[in-house]
């Protein structure tokens, strides 16, 4: 097929567990692509059994971006990414090759494909916000938030204690609500293509469960070990990931293991409602079900038609 029949950009997005990687890959041989990663946890250096991560071996000789770029020390930075991933999908473009970008974490693909503004920040309000967080909570400040501004108290999950201090910053800053930010979806940048996996719940809970089930059996208690060396619990991100968080609550306390997957799945399973929650507010996303045969050749047909 020629350059000129192919989407700009492809984004691949939808809730953990789908497929997503797999038909990343898949996309990125037939269209003459090139995988630009959008998990913000995968950006994590050493982060690999927990996310999901795709070994050398595995991406098949596809170039992958954005994967291993921070030390789990360091704060992932929605607009620091940005920068980076635009850059990365404008190289691509320029090599006449195809950009796929993929990834369950919402706001970094509408960072790539929208116009998605970033406030300034104020440290005394900052370390306002902050003091407050260490002294009534996430789940408190949450609440704070969910009266100021419900659209945004949706979109951040109540222990995302980060977040929630940024989004009540940038209203004390501004005076708007943080959610104005975000942008309506419209027409998307790079004349993108947006795919959408999903599956049944059932189904999808159960591929969680096997996902984290095979997450422990392969190594991941030794693969935070070797992270806590480096710093990971200094790493105001990459330590409340899911997984990492649970072990690393467990090698504190009676280092139970079993009950550390079992929160894992369960944490899990209720993030895969909120990513498809979020994702399907976007009225651009085409969906897919990722358990339907013929699933790659119907994706294909429906970005070259």
């Amino acid at each position: 097929m020629s350059a000129a029949s192919l989407p700009r950009l492809v984004a691949v997005v939808g809730p953990t567990a789908t497929g997503k990687s797999e038909l990343a890959l898949h996309l990125a041989t037939e269209l003459d692509g090139e995988v630009v990663n959008a998990d913000a946890m995968q950006l994590y250096r050493g982060m690999d059994i927990g996310t999901a991560k795709l070994s050398e071996q595995e991406r098949l000789g596809v170039p992958h971006h954005l994967l291993d770029v921070l030390d789990v020390t360091e704060t992932a930075s929605v607009a620091a990414y940005q920068r980076h991933a635009r850059r990365a999908v404008e190289d691509v473009l320029a090599r006449g090759r195809t950009p796929i970008l993929v990834g369950g974490s919402g706001l970094y693909v509408q960072a790539v494909v929208d116009d998605l503004r970033f406030p300034g920040t104020d440290p005394e309000v900052r370390a306002k916000w902050e003091q407050q967080l260490v002294e009534v909570g996430a789940p408190e400040l949450h609440r704070r938030l969910r009266e100021l501004d419900p659209a945004a108290a949706e979109a951040i999950l109540p222990s995302n204690g980060r977040r929630i201090v940024r989004a009540l910053e940038v209203i004390e800053i501004t005076g708007e609500p943080f959610s104005a930010n975000l942008p309506t979806p419209g027409p998307p940048r790079y004349s993108a293509v947006l795919v959408g996996l999903d599956r049944p719940v059932a189904a999808l809970d159960d591929r969680v469960d096997q996902r984290v089930t095979r997450m422990f059996d392969t190594g991941l208690v030794d693969e935070v070990r070797a992270l806590e060396r480096l710093g990971l619990r200094r790493g105001r991100t990459a330590s409340r990931a899911l997984g990492y968080q649970q072990v690393l609550a467990e090698l504190d306390g009676g280092g139970d293991m079993a009950t550390a997957a079992a929160e894992t799945a369960r944490l899990t399973r209720r993030f895969v409602r909120r990513q498809r929650s979020w994702f399907r507010r976007d009225c651009r996303i085409q969906w897919f079900d990722a358990a339907e045969p013929g699933l790659e050749s119907d994706v294909r047909a429906m970005l070259t038609a």
